[in-house]
């Protein structure tokens, strides 16, 4: 019995060891380091590939990834991802269509190990002058300093919906 614990724990912590990539230290050695990665690697023009391997580096194996969702009778709910699994759900979305998500104000706190960034984002399908964003609202990120690097324990997000603005605080100044 013992054996068998000791045989499962081994191939548990290989099984995380292995889902964890090695992160280029860029991307990971500061809280605005790892925001701007996130958005860097899901942001370009249609018909490119993610860099998949960089996106899963920036998180921890059990990350998960939640969209804040409205079902087809309005009622809210939500969706829970790993990375692997956001990556199976939203590739064909970005070989099809172009998709750049810009920050464009951010709020965090800060204790010991841990950060929680609120990062307003706009989505646009073009970055030509003039183009609107299709979408925005708020990406809630909590953040793991550990082994020398930083790490995302969460990505929990609420688009901006008509009767639900972005409160002022959380817009750049003046907007």
């Amino acid at each position: 019995m013992r054996r068998l614990l000791l045989i499962t724990a081994l191939l548990l912590s290989l099984q995380a060891a292995s889902q964890a990539q090695e992160a280029n230290p860029d991307d990971v050695s500061s809280v605005d380091a790892i925001l701007t990665a996130v958005y860097d690697v899901i942001s370009g023009p249609a018909g490119r590939e993610i860099d998949w391997e960089r996106f899963h580096s920036l998180f921890l194996p059990d990350t998960r990834l939640i969209p804040i969702v409205r079902d087809s009778t309005g009622a809210t709910s939500y969706i829970s991802w790993t990375p692997t699994e956001f990556m199976e759900r939203t590739s064909e979305a970005f070989l099809q269509d172009a998709f750049y998500e810009l920050e464009i104000d951010r709020s965090a706190q800060h204790y010991g190990n841990l950060v929680h960034a609120f990062s307003t984002y706009e989505s646009y399908r073009s970055l030509e002058e003039g183009t609107e964003p299709f979408t925005r609202g708020i990406n809630s990120f909590q953040l793991l300093y550990k082994d020398d690097r930083w790490w995302i324990v969460t990505i929990f997000w609420q688009p901006e919906w008509p009767g639900l603005p972005i409160p002022a605080e959380f817009l750049p100044a003046g907007e």
